[in-house]
């Protein structure tokens, strides 16, 4: 067996450890960061909150300047243990510094920019790292704001009140192989995804299901949990309040 096949069958722990705590029944928590906004000076800070509270750290944004996500993922690293993964904009965000990337494929969109020829513009790089490939279905709805992954991307959200076409969507890339479903109202929405919409995808599929965009109190958190999400992921709020998380659990 090749020895980069067998480091790869190895490091399979991330999207175990998500299943496994979804057949418990434990919810998980992912702060994204985006490494355009933060300050490498500030991440000790970031790390040691993020580490009390979180389960991942998700880093990502739409746009990143070259080589800025790599700085910010060795620097995390520098000050946490818990689990790194990639959430790119583009195939230029990957590093082998992190320990799982979240393999995307934008489902909401009709641009194949981001349905397939990212993906394959990540494939040279991806074969030759230890990275842990989590394949993602990504649909993003509607949040009440123009978002940047839709500027970037180019394509329209699904309207929120078109819950049967999401949970279809949702459904085809479960059909399709995706190990995640990822449901997303954007950065810096001003509304979370519908706990209406949260129920409609949970009961169609038997992966995990991810929810992020516009979370931003306790409530809208355990709104989201109790819909049928097994992970939340908060990011515009905690880079705005660092002090967001102490609140999260009283």
């Amino acid at each position: 067996m090749p020895i980069r096949f067998m480091q790869i069958q190895m490091n399979k722990h991330i999207l175990s450890h998500i299943i496994h705590s979804k057949k418990a029944g434990k919810k998980l928590l992912a702060i994204l960061l985006d490494p355009d906004k933060v300050d490498l000076s500030e991440v000790p800070v970031l790390a040691q909150k993020i580490t009390a509270n979180a389960d991942f750290v998700f880093v990502g944004g739409s746009t990143v300047s070259n080589g800025d996500t790599e700085k910010l993922v060795k620097k995390l690293k520098a000050h946490t243990t818990i689990p790194i993964v990639l959430f790119p904009g583009d195939y230029s965000q990957i590093t082998k510094h992190a320990d799982a990337i979240l393999f995307l494929s934008l489902l909401s969109g009709e641009n194949p920019e981001y349905l397939i020829k990212q993906q394959l513009k990540s494939v040279p790089f991806l074969q030759e790292l230890p990275l842990e490939i989590i394949p993602t279905g990504y649909i993003l709805v509607q949040g009440g704001t123009e978002t940047s992954v839709q500027k970037v991307s180019n394509t329209t959200p699904i309207d929120a009140g078109n819950i049967l076409r999401i949970s279809h969507t949702a459904l085809a890339g479960m059909y399709m192989g995706k190990q995640l479903i990822y449901l997303e109202a954007g950065s810096g929405a001003k509304s979370p995804i519908n706990i209406n919409i949260i129920g409609a995808v949970r009961k169609e599929l038997s992966i995990p299901l991810i929810v992020g965009g516009g979370i931003r109190t306790k409530e809208q958190l355990n709104d989201a949990y109790n819909a049928g999400a097994d992970i939340v992921v908060i990011g515009t709020a905690f880079e705005e309040n660092i002090q967001l998380l102490d609140n999260l659990y009283t």
